[in-house]
């Protein structure tokens, strides 16, 4: 499969798998798993035809993990990013003291003073270098960097959990636990 095959059908899987299953014709279960067969059909009716070879070296193949196999390679989920409920069942875990999100400049002082919000996905998304951070953020315009007091923020009760590619997800984060991290 080429590189730009392999981009555009990883798209579209994040787009099925997270957001809008029902573009592709697809319900996904509770936890957001679907059938791989199920799944592959769906993508030859809806004209994004791939073979479980293809589908499997997309999975492995996604430098961020974002796609999941069930233990037994029958079902397959997004890892995290949902804007369509489902319910991960990842347990609660223990963060590293510190945590880092990624954002625009532009909306650094609005965080500063409401938090991070999940906005239109399930959880906060944060992560355990300022180099993944800073990438995220360059996503979405001139990338700043926060960082989490997230040792402080867990001592208060506040839960977190880490998904399968080692991204960790609460719910928010209050500004007190906030800090931004000098540009450069």
């Amino acid at each position: 499969m080429d590189g730009k095959r392999m981009v555009k059908a990883s798209k579209y899987l994040s787009m099925v798998l997270r957001h809008r299953p029902e573009a592709a014709g697809l319900s996904l279960d509770p936890a957001g798993w679907v059938e791989v067969d199920v799944l592959l059909d769906a993508l030859a009716a809806a004209r994004r035809p791939l073979t479980r070879e293809e589908l499997d070296h997309v999975v492995a193949a996604n430098d961020k993990k974002r796609f999941a196999y069930s233990a037994d390679g029958r079902r397959i989920r997004a890892s995290q990013g949902h804007s369509v409920p489902v319910e991960l069942g990842l347990p609660d875990a223990v963060p590293p003291e510190v945590l880092f999100h990624g954002t625009a400049t532009a909306t650094v002082p609005l965080i500063l003073a409401r938090g991070l919000r999940p906005m239109g996905r399930q959880d906060v998304h944060l992560s355990t270098d300022q180099e993944t951070a800073l990438r995220v953020g360059s996503r979405h315009g001139r990338p700043a960097v926060l960082a989490v007091d997230a040792a402080g923020l867990a001592a208060t009760g506040h839960a977190f959990q880490v998904s399968a590619n080692g991204v960790w997800l609460t719910s928010a984060v209050p500004a007190r636990w906030l800090r931004l991290l000098p540009a450069g």
